[in-house]
């Protein structure tokens, strides 16, 4: 009886952890992709049109084509091949960690975000080419919604929309080479704040997890390797 008990919460625990993971992840994207459509289709691109919300926090339109804050690594194929990679990786670790029931929900979560952060960057790249018109170059300089297939780019080559700017404060102009200029100078979004807060809470509070969770998947992956080896004998000793 207590053996069944304990199959019955064991079940009950991976789908609230699944369903956690699946609500985050939704979540995070529609905020995501409704504060990136709002500010393309409404906002002139610049930091000229930039909105003062308060002294050091500021609404500013930017496109780029890197990875977090602006960055830019490598083309732009490779960088949308390799988002793709990665979010199918996570995903992959993610069902596997639900499944084992081993892990902390909090930790779940957190990489729960991670994939939230990475597919709400890749859309912009798959299909905003897409569907809007690239900003800042017709009649009125605010983008637009195109029948699919009409935007300004092909399939994975869209700009990511950035818009999220703190200026928190300027280094003293005494200061060699950096004096005046911002601390803080990259403007990013949503799916980047998902993706840093995620990173610095699993090295903050889940080290150990991570751990568990490489080990975890190291530990199946030698064991269907030796399955594999196995096989491999019987079937050439017939």
């Amino acid at each position: 009886m207590d053996a069944s008990n304990n199959a019955v919460d064991k079940d009950l625990q991976i789908k609230r952890n699944r369903r956690a993971v699946i609500w985050v992840v939704v979540l995070a994207l529609i905020v995501d992709q409704a504060t990136k459509i709002l500010v393309k289709t409404n906002m002139l691109i610049g930091n000229d049109n930039a909105i003062n919300i308060l002294p050091w926090f500021k609404i500013c339109f930017i496109e780029n084509n890197g990875m977090a804050f602006g960055m830019e690594i490598g083309g732009k194929l490779f960088l949308s091949l390799f988002r793709i990679a990665a979010i199918g990786l996570i995903v992959y670790l993610i069902n596997r960690l639900v499944k084992s029931n081993r892990f902390p929900r909090g930790f779940l979560v957190c990489l729960a975000f991670l994939v939230a952060g990475a597919t709400g960057n890749i859309l912009d790249s798959m299909f905003y080419g897409l569907i809007f018109t690239e900003s800042g170059i017709h009649a009125g300089g605010v983008s637009k919604l195109v029948d699919f297939g009409y935007g300004y780019a092909p399939f994975l080559y869209g700009k990511v929309v950035d818009m999220l700017y703190f200026p928190l404060w300027r280094w003293p102009d005494f200061i060699p080479f950096i004096g005046g200029r911002i601390f803080f100078r990259p403007v990013f979004n949503i799916a980047d704040c998902c993706i840093t807060c995620s990173v610095f809470s699993l090295l903050l509070f889940y080290r150990q997890s991570l751990s568990a969770a490489f080990a975890m998947i190291e530990t199946e992956s030698v064991r269907r390797k030796i399955k594999k080896d196995k096989s491999e004998e019987n079937n050439s000793g017939i």
